[in-house]
C-alpha cells in the first residue's frame, strides 16, 4: 500500500529533526522536500475526494 501524505509529511519532520541535530543540511532539505511531497499528495486526496462528493451528487 502507498505512503499516505500524512504519514509522508511526518517522515520529514522526522528526517529534517535529525538533520538539525547531526548538522547535516543534505538531510535536513531532504526533509524539508518529504514535507512538502507529502503535503501535495494531501491536496491531491482532497481533492479527489471533493471531485468524488460531486460525481455523488450528480447521480443521485
Amino acid at each position: 500500500m502507498a505512503e499516505s501524505g500524512k504519514a509522508q509529511e511526518n517522515k520529514g519532520k522526522l528526517k529534517e529533526a535529525a538533520g538539525a541535530l547531526r548538522g547535516d543540511e543534505d538531510q535536513k532539505d531532504e526533509g524539508r522536500q518529504d514535507q512538502t511531497g507529502g503535503k501535495l499528495k494531501q491536496a491531491g486526496e482532497k481533492a479527489r475526494d471533493a471531485l468524488d462528493d460531486v460525481k455523488d451528487a450528480i447521480r443521485k
